[in-house]
């Protein structure tokens, strides 16, 4: 028992290190689903609900989540 967790404890540095090595080689090039400029959320000025910048709909300078919301316009407080 102790030599196969000692065998597994080998294999996952071994696997760390060359996932290590090969993000190196790499460069900086961005993970796919990794959050980026693009993928900025805003939150809708109505309800609130958080959604990337690129789907937001922009109306008097602020972000909403819909075309009924845009409408509408911000939530009174």
């Amino acid at each position: 028992m102790g030599r196969l967790l000692l065998i597994l404890v080998l294999v996952l540095i071994g696997v760390w290190l060359v996932r290590r090595a090969l993000a190196r080689a790499g460069g900086a090039a961005p993970r796919p689903g990794a959050p980026g400029a693009a993928d900025e959320l805003v939150g809708c000025a109505q309800c609130g609900v958080l959604l990337p910048r690129t789907e937001a709909r922009s109306a008097g300078g602020a972000a909403y989540c819909s075309e009924e919301h845009a409408r509408l316009g911000p939530r009174r407080r």
